[in-house]
């Protein structure tokens, strides 16, 4: 009889719980994508309210980004250290407080401060969901979870943005944000009363607790309860940042990192600048958050596609792919001409590749890093994977101050993607493995 709880988990069909876990990552993913644009959805409205130039605006629009790249730095270690679920939940609130206090700025440094502080809590959310998504779903049907955890971002996105579009047709950019406040602060007692904590982790970092835990959680599950917690050596339970960096993990590590970091330079240009560049266009701002809508459609549809073709293609060379794309379409965005049904077109097409190769990035670091440093190496992939995402929307702002079309930005800030995908092309990635094998490997590393 298999007395690992781990095993169980992986080699048997998903229960009812396991689905709503995994469908609960969707949500929280989906909570993060209209957090992370909300920014992007008001951007027209502070800027003519505050009258900021696009060099000051593109520093607003990356604030949480920081906030993520830090969040997802610091918080993805705390949540191998303290659990999946507390970190959620303290994240949780983070980005609660950070929507509803940007209601009342009366300057930009105090939006800044809470676009920042909003950040934090995505960035640590982000990291600990992709966790949470691979470890609650069966060895079957892991990449395609952890796919569609992360496609729940642009679904949040397109909701969001169909909401938005209302919103402000009767109100100002403040309505944006008590929205996105109201909906998060109700995923917090959904948390803390439906999803248990990672049997994974319990199994990993055997608290005092563990044992009754996993048991609770087994039988929810349908499982049968064990007797004994499955032998962990006590410097394995320890090991955690350190491990990232030593020679089995290195490569992986840095490698990325630094594809998420050109990708996301790449994905956050197209999120971070459409609206402003729709408006720009003459375009009101409903219209402009209507074209970020269809963005965020086709990234839906993106993620998703890649979630299930990953069940028959090889998961690297299906990336590698879409990114390449991702730098094609996004440089045909950077040509259209001021037609929103073109510019529709083309951003929902650019959107289906560019989260395509997010969604790709995410179920890649599900399968490189192993439980006890999974939160840890996706947190740090992400995090320094957002100096790109910050990055892209600032470097744009101060390119079209300088004078640069829209055409050649574009173009410059498109080239992220590929170098992404031949940075991933270097990347060592084994087949999925059952925990017991991976934490073999691990040990004998």
């Amino acid at each position: 009889m298999n007395t690992d709880p781990r095993e169980t988990l992986s080699g048997a069909p998903m229960s009812a719980l396991q689905i709503v876990a995994v469908a609960m990552t969707v949500g929280l993913t989906a909570l993060d994508g209209f957090d992370v644009l909300s920014i992007s959805f008001a951007a027209p409205g502070i800027a003519a309210e505050w009258g900021i130039d696009r060099a000051a605006l593109g520093v607003v629009l990356s604030m949480e980004l920081f906030g993520m790249a830090l969040g997802a730095l610091v918080l993805g270690g705390v949540a191998d250290r303290c659990g999946r679920r507390p970190t959620m939940l303290a994240c949780l609130v983070l980005m609660t407080i950070g929507m509803f206090m940007v209601t009342g700025v009366k300057q930009i440094s105090g939006l800044e401060i809470w676009r920042f502080t909003t950040g934090l809590g995505i960035g640590g959310l982000l990291a600990t969901a992709n966790a949470v998504a691979a470890e609650f779903s069966n060895l079957r049907r892991r990449s395609l979870s952890v796919a569609l955890m992360a496609v729940g971002y642009p679904i949040g996105a397109v909701v969001g943005g169909s909401v938005v579009k209302i919103l402000l047709h009767d109100h100002d950019w403040r309505a944006v944000f008590y929205f996105g406040g109201c909906i998060t602060a109700l995923f917090i007692p959904l948390l803390l009363f439906v999803v248990p904590e990672s049997v994974h982790w319990l199994a990993q970092k055997q608290p005092s607790n563990a044992l009754e835990r996993i048991n609770k959680a087994l039988t929810r599950m349908g499982h049968d309860a064990i007797a004994t917690l499955p032998p962990v050596a006590t410097e394995l339970r320890q090991r955690a940042l350190a491990d990232l960096f030593s020679p089995a993990l290195r490569l992986t590590t840095v490698l990325c990192a630094l594809a998420c970091f050109f990708h996301m330079l790449t994905f956050y240009f197209i999120l971070k600048w459409i609206p402003k560049i729709v408006a720009d266009m003459h375009f009101p701002a409903a219209a402009a958050a209507g074209v970020l809508v269809w963005a965020n459609v086709g990234g839906a549809t993106g993620g998703a596609v890649l979630g299930f073709l990953s069940q028959k293609i090889g998961l690297k060379p299906l990336t590698i792919a879409v990114m390449v794309l991702s730098t094609v379409m996004v440089i045909l965005f950077g040509h259209a001409g001021p037609n929103l049904n073109e510019l529709s077109v083309l951003c929902a097409i650019a959107g289906f590749f560019t989260n395509a190769g997010i969604v790709g990035l995410y179920a890649i670091y599900a399968q490189a890093f192993p439980t006890h440093v999974r939160a840890t190496g996706t947190g740090v992939s992400i995090g320094l994977g957002r100096g790109g995402a910050a990055l892209g929307p600032i470097a744009a702002g101060f390119l079209f101050n300088g004078g640069y079309s829209l055409p050649t930005v574009a173009t410059f800030i498109a080239l992220g993607s590929l170098l992404a995908a031949v940075v991933l092309a270097l990347l060592p990635l084994k087949p999925a493995q059952s925990p017991s094998i991976t934490l073999l490997s691990s040990a004998n590393s």
